[in-house]
């Protein structure tokens, strides 16, 4: 991801937090995935009372790029308030690794500007596949 990409998917990333829903948590997150043809699909963090029915960014913004009918992710970025950049949780990571590959690369963004990088096979070795992906 080119310095261009990073502020503008980071832009993205900041606009979008706000609209996060996490009153259980307060951890707002919002995350941006770029599709194969370069679109980007932004997701927000979505809690509920019922613990197990939240999403997280990452998984919306996946829902987004699928419901435009995309199947390649080319980039991720995640952005959070916290003090460390926040990582994709686990069941993330093997959501992004179906749409994914290896060598896609994700970038965990805090607001002071903070940049940790690293490859979806980095963040998941040995991920779960029943078949290549989409």
């Amino acid at each position: 991801m080119n310095t261009v990409d990073l502020e503008n998917l980071t832009i993205l990333a900041r606009k979008a937090l706000p609209n996060a829903y996490a009153p259980y948590s307060n951890f707002p997150v919002s995350a941006v995935v770029v599709g194969e043809s370069g679109r980007a699909y932004v997701g927000v963090n979505v809690e509920n009372a019922a613990y197990p029915l939240a999403r997280c960014a990452e998984q919306m913004a996946v829902g987004a790029m699928v419901a435009a009918g995309e199947r390649r992710i080319r980039e991720v970025l995640v952005f959070s308030t916290s003090k460390e950049p926040a990582t994709p949780c686990g069941a993330c990571r093997q959501i992004l690794a179906e749409f994914g590959s290896d060598e896609t690369p994700v970038v965990c963004v805090n607001d002071e500007g903070k940049i940790l990088r690293f490859t979806l096979g980095e963040l998941l070795p040995a991920a779960f596949r029943l078949k290549s992906s989409p």
